[in-house]
């Protein structure tokens, strides 16, 4: 019995040698490792899209969670100095939020590099109202779009190769792989949704102005002007709906409504729920052909 006790005592005492001698490998080892630069972006779709061409490169941060509504979103003080640690800051282009912190960031951060990942996209305008009530504002929801997320990946690479110009191989085979892809979805939706040609859709909020565009669809709003319906435009809302011979009524969680419900059963339509501004952006893109032609 004794024998078996001082046994076990060495083994004891052998495995905390163990973890011991581990840990201080690991801590060593940590003491090397150099972190990666960071790039911040405004919402997870540009994240998807960025990290397919950076890979392990950089560390991506985004400012909008999931869930958050941009149209209503305060950047915490974490986000905030993400930016401020950051070798640049990739703008998706006409958000709100945007405009607010993009000059104090740089202030902070003189070395902040910002690129606009719009460039060369033309907007829609007349979808959005602007917190002044005017009507011509160019609507931001870029992302929805297959042809524009080429584009936008196209920015995002021309900007990571000046950032990062030795690994410009990578990043423009990277590129070339993602592009090949998003070509592809183009092809698919415009196959699956050519017999939809000149039909509508209804929307909560405006958020699929481009894809309407792409692929030749009508999109019936039924917000108004960034709220709940008042009820003089309650009916007139519906009766457009109705006139518009859509079968399908998409709803985001950002832009939660009591009067969903109640104008989706009045119309009769499927409601569908989406999330344009999540990280899965091409399931979302494909969720949303499968329900208009499914409808």
């Amino acid at each position: 019995m004794l024998r078996v006790f001082f046994m076990r005592k060495e083994f004891y005492i052998l495995s905390l040698l163990v973890v011991a001698i581990a840990a201080m490998v690991l801590t060593a080892c940590g003491g090397q490792v150099k972190h990666r630069p960071m790039i911040t972006v405004s919402i997870l779709p540009q994240k998807f899209m960025l990290e397919k061409i950076v890979g392990d490169n950089f560390e991506v941060s985004c400012m909008l969670n999931e869930g958050n509504n941009p149209e209503a979103y305060e950047p915490s003080l974490t986000h905030l100095m993400n930016i401020e640690h950051s070798a640049a800051y990739f703008c998706i282009g006409y958000i709100g939020f945007e405009y607010a912190i993009v000059d104090k960031a740089h202030a902070n951060n003189p070395n902040l590099k910002i690129y606009d990942n719009s460039r060369g996209i033309e907007v829609i305008k007349g979808t959005h109202f602007s917190p002044e009530g005017k009507h011509d504002e160019a609507d931001p929801h870029l992302w929805t779009s297959v042809p524009n997320a080429i584009a936008i990946s196209r920015n995002m690479l021309d900007a990571v190769i000046e950032l990062d110009p030795d690994h410009a191989d990578v990043y423009k085979e990277n590129y070339n792989k993602f592009k090949s892809e998003l070509e592809t979805l183009d092809a698919r939706i415009n196959e699956q949704l050519a017999a939809k040609r000149g039909t509508a859709f209804i929307v909560w909020h405006p958020s699929l102005s481009y894809f309407a565009r792409d692929y030749g669809l009508q999109q019936v709003c039924l917000e108004y002007e960034g709220k709940e319906i008042p009820i003089d435009k309650l009916k007139e809302n519906i009766d457009a709906a109705r006139a518009s011979g859509a079968t399908v009524l998409f709803v985001q969680r950002e832009f939660d409504s009591r009067q969903v419900e109640t104008i989706g059963g009045e119309l009769g339509v499927k409601m569908v729920k989406i999330n344009p501004l999540s990280y899965d952006w091409e399931t979302e893109m494909i969720n949303i052909a499968n329900a208009i032609a499914s409808n």
